[in-house]
């Protein structure tokens, strides 16, 4: 299944847009799903005094006010990427979970590339491997 290029930054959970090593790009973003309650609206970070909490350790429905805690939100949510390898320099598409796995000391969202299988890591907050990673989120 081809993945979808988003429209607005206000119907993702996460975006990011990476140089890797070798020449390499990857562009990966994660879609809001809609509230698992009501379904009118999609679920985002609670909004206090007009201004959206960043920090927040819950996703709230802005129709019917329903809370769900962060980690069980997004354990359910795909991670969509296009990618030019920095191994054989092919383009391609992917579909993974949104599940930061921890690989050398760094917490990073892992795929293979669909030409030559090599592992592509595009990792958390910029940081290289070997970094330690002091502050979870």
């Amino acid at each position: 299944m081809p993945v979808r290029e988003p429209e607005s930054m206000n119907e993702l959970v996460y975006f990011t847009n990476r140089t890797l090593d070798n020449k390499g790009l990857a562009k990966v973003w994660v879609y809001r799903q809609d509230c698992p309650k009501c379904g009118k609206a999609k679920m985002g970070k609670p909004v206090e005094k007009g201004k959206v909490k960043i920090r927040a350790k819950e996703y709230v429905c802005q129709a019917c006010h329903y809370t769900v805690a962060k980690e069980e939100y997004e354990s359910g949510l795909t991670a969509q990427a296009t990618y030019t390898c920095p191994g054989c320099k092919k383009s391609g598409e992917a579909e993974l979970p949104f599940k930061w796995k921890s690989v050398d000391g760094v917490k990073a969202l892992k795929f293979s590339c669909s030409n030559c299988k090599a592992n592509i890591l595009v990792t958390k907050k910029m940081k290289e491997k070997g970094e330690s990673d002091k502050e979870d989120e």
